[in-house]
């Protein structure tokens, strides 16, 4: 029997999610819920696809169509998501929701499309991006073996942390996590999200999400909203204050993760991406020994377009970073949600 792509139906999200679920390379932005979040928040159009044959779901395909003033009309796998692009169970399947996205990229009339592959596997066959690796670990075995594993500045780091007297709390209260946040985009220059973003991810998100919360004598100066997916666990969105920066709340806010998920069964620690460009971000993840491989992102260009470079290294945007980093607070998360639609 022939494969029929047909856009996704409300009677078909079920099916979709229990594929995306049972597929081994998919992840929580190919759920139907981040599409439900990012198209409530930002305002952009979902174009899912999906590929079945005699009604049984072989492929799936997230897509937002999006316009931004950056980088003009475009579709997305997927907005504000590390990872995105085809999940298929073969194939035959891959090659016909590519297919389909070529027709949809010349119906539509963009300027490219942009596949956020997480693995070769995914790849279509599009023009390579290179811009992102990814770091993940292994949870297994006790853990002070998992700590073992740990190179040994990170280590001691990790150890002095833990004589601090800090603790951390699981919530789903966003006051401290978005104060920390908002104020951290600022210090790099980004716009900040709005915070029904955070609000609408917690409550689709349910059970795997939640905000896990540092604190030092009873003042939280560090957090981060994290994802879990089957057994794994996505710390996604992480700040902390500057101030506390002595007493390692970040180092002490990771392993707390990584020995609460390997306590609860979770196989992956999955740390997320950093530019490949060096960043205090790259180095950062680098310092803790993990798997780091590179993120196979691509594009199909449409009428001899070029993929615009809308990394914060660009030096067109120098001015604008530098002028955001010293603008009041107040500012910053009031203006942050209108230009964060420009960077998806």
């Amino acid at each position: 029997m022939s494969i029929h792509v047909r856009p996704l139906s409300q009677e078909h999200e079920a099916e979709w999610n229990r594929f995306v679920r049972r597929h081994p390379l998919g992840s929580p932005f190919h759920l139907t819920q981040w599409r439900d979040c990012i198209h409530a928040t930002f305002g952009y159009a979902p174009r899912y696809l999906l590929a079945e044959t005699g009604g049984e779901v072989r492929g799936v395909l997230p897509l937002f169509l999006v316009w931004t003033p950056l980088a003009g009309r475009i579709l997305l796998s997927t907005p504000f998501a590390v990872y995105g692009g085809i999940l298929a169970d073969d194939e035959e399947a891959k090659q016909a929701l590519k297919s389909r996205l070529v027709e949809m990229a010349g119906q539509e009339r963009v300027r490219h499309a942009e596949l956020r592959n997480a693995w070769t596997e995914q790849c279509a066959g599009f023009q390579p991006v290179r811009r992102y690796v990814t770091f993940t670990q292994e949870l297994k075995g006790t853990e002070e073996e998992l700590l073992q594993s740990i190179p040994r500045k990170t280590r001691a780091a990790i150890r002095k942390s833990l004589q601090c007297g800090l603790s951390s709390r699981r919530t789903r209260n966003l006051d401290s996590f978005c104060r920390l946040y908002l104020a951290n985009l600022r210090r790099l220059g980004t716009p900040a999200f709005p915070r029904s973003h955070f609000r609408r991810l917690l409550e689709r998100f349910g059970e795997e999400a939640f905000v896990l919360e540092v604190l030092s004598e009873g003042r939280v100066i560090a957090a981060v909203l994290t994802f879990i997916f089957g057994d794994r666990i996505l710390p996604y969105y992480g700040a902390s204050d500057p101030g506390f920066h002595a007493l390692q709340p970040n180092n002490f806010m990771y392993w707390d993760l990584m020995r609460t998920g390997l306590r609860e069964g979770a196989r992956l620690f999955d740390f997320g991406r950093s530019k490949i460009e060096r960043s205090g971000s790259f180095d950062f993840k680098s310092h803790w020994g993990m798997a780091m491989r590179e993120l196979p992102y691509e594009v199909l260009l449409q009428g001899g377009a070029e993929a615009p470079d809308l990394s914060p290294n660009n030096p067109k945007y120098e001015l604008f970073l530098a002028t955001w980093k010293r603008l009041p607070l107040w500012l910053t998360n009031a203006a942050g949600p209108v230009l964060i639609k420009w960077v998806p």
